[in-house]
């Protein structure tokens, strides 16, 4: 009636165009509009089969939905719609280009993608070793005791230590990542005296110190770090014994059981040894074993085909070795591989430096310096693989430091970062390398990695 009323009411006004429908139209209507609105009747399983069909259809009609439109929206360009597509990917590159530029600034030629992608197979974390690099093989496996998160935790109380050195350029000597690896080993094993041979203006001295206050040391070296005093920065420590200047006599020519009863030391095991006098280090080890040392610590671990006198590096170069070896064809992928390397890092050796006429496996690297750089003696390969032999029959652990950020960090180019364990703090970590306070540091600290190690040995 509401209904019927409403229209009489509007009709009135307009009675002389339209003539107001009857009750009976005006129900005929209603009961239309409401019969198009309600769904047809069905029973239980019908309403089972409908919402089986209809979750069916919402799993296609999505994609039916999207390519229909996208057809539809292509349709509209007419034959410019391959060139619409085209500029599309374009602009998807460009895009991802832009999203993935870290791996172009923050990751180093030795970051695994980057590496398999610009220089090939060699590129490979796994295959770190590829290029001929040695690992010295301890006798029972052993390895040390502290682990990555040590030395992280290690960094960050050196760098502000580092920044008080006495020393602020310290070319030809230490710098941060061999400073850090002798104070950190120091740290770690406490021990109750340390020696040195070879201190140059001290700064190794200061190092052990710095991680052992009070600690006696002995210095071994053929000039006095206080002859450097008159021409500029050097250390002299007073709770150090130097056999130094005209009182040096070599380690191997020391009574070492007079000087450790001098100083109360009757466990030899408590004794730390840091070698950075650039002899034989095979010499060392074994004059070392010989006075009853067991914990030593070689600076400059040398790779093969580099250095200025014989490193375990270049003693463990052996084919038998997994890493050890290296090819002579200049037409092989080792060839290929160096070349490539020397483009980018200083201290990158070719196959022409390493092998000798002929491409003799054991060639012009052959010799053995020593006696601080005055003898250069050339050894036969059969020498050099006893050689290895007997490394390996007295090492108990062989452990080298790790570079202490990847070069795209430490901006450094000398050390070919495929020949050395992976960083400390890896390309990338940039947020690391900074809350450690590394990028306080000088770029050129950290030019001096020569892959020290560390080692325990043992009678054979």
């Amino acid at each position: 009636m509401l209904v019927t009323h409403s229209h009489t009411t509007a009709s009135t006004s307009n009675s002389k165009t339209h003539r107001p429908p009857s009750p009976t139209q005006t129900t005929t209507m209603l009961e239309r509009v409401v019969s198009s609105r309600r769904a047809p009747p069905q029973n239980d399983d019908d309403d089972d089969a409908a919402t089986a069909d209809e979750s069916k259809t919402k799993k296609h009609l999505p994609f039916s939905f999207f390519t229909t439109r996208v057809t539809n929206y292509l349709t509209r360009f007419g034959p410019l719609w391959p060139c619409v597509a085209a500029l599309s990917l374009v602009l998807l590159l460009i895009f991802s280009l832009i999203f993935h530029s870290r791996s172009f600034v923050c990751v180093s030629p030795h970051d695994p993608v980057y590496r398999s992608g610009f220089f090939g197979f060699d590129a490979l974390e796994s295959d770190f070793g590829a290029l001929g690099v040695p690992w010295c093989r301890s006798k029972h496996g052993k390895t040390v005791e502290w682990t990555s998160k040590d030395l992280i935790k290690g960094l960050e109380a050196f760098v502000p230590i580092y920044e008080t050195r006495p020393i602020k350029n310290n070319m030809f000597g230490m710098g941060f990542d061999h400073s850090f690896g002798l104070w950190f080993i120091a740290r770690w094993l406490k021990p109750d005296l340390m020696i040195e041979s070879g201190a140059f203006k001290g700064h190794s001295t200061w190092v052990l110190r710095q991680a052992m206050p009070e600690t006696p040391i002995i210095s071994i070296t053929p000039r006095h770090p206080e002859k450097y005093l008159k021409k500029g920065p050097a250390y002299v420590d007073e709770n150090c014994t130097y056999f130094a200047g005209k009182d040096f006599v070599d380690f191997g020519s020391i009574d070492w059981k007079k000087v450790m009863k001098k100083h109360g030391i009757t466990n030899l095991s408590r004794v730390l040894i840091f070698f950075d006098d650039h002899q034989n280090e095979l010499k060392r080890i074994q004059q070392a074993l010989a006075a009853g040392f067991r914990h030593l610590v070689f600076e400059d671990n040398y790779d093969t085909g580099t250095g200025d006198h014989y490193s375990l590096r270049q003693i463990c170069d052996q084919s038998y070795i997994r890493g050890g070896g290296h090819s002579c064809y200049k037409d092989s992928d080792e060839a290929r591989i160096r070349s490539k390397r020397k483009k980018f890092w200083e201290k990158a050796v070719d196959i022409e430096e390493l092998c000798g006429p002929g491409e003799a496996w054991w060639g012009v690297r052959g010799y053995v310096r020593d006696n601080f750089n005055h003898s250069n003696k050339l050894i036969p390969y059969e020498e050099h693989f006893q050689n290895s032999r007997i490394v390996e029959s007295m090492l108990d652990v062989y452990w080298e430091l790790p570079p202490v950020a990847g070069p795209s960090l430490t901006h450094q180019t000398r050390y070919d970062p495929a020949r050395a364990p992976p960083p400390i703090v890896e390309d990338g970590r940039y947020g690391l390398f900074q809350r450690l306070g590394l990028t306080r540091l000088d770029r050129s600290v950290f030019n001096g990695y020569t892959q020290m190690v560390y080692l325990q040995i043992s009678r054979q």
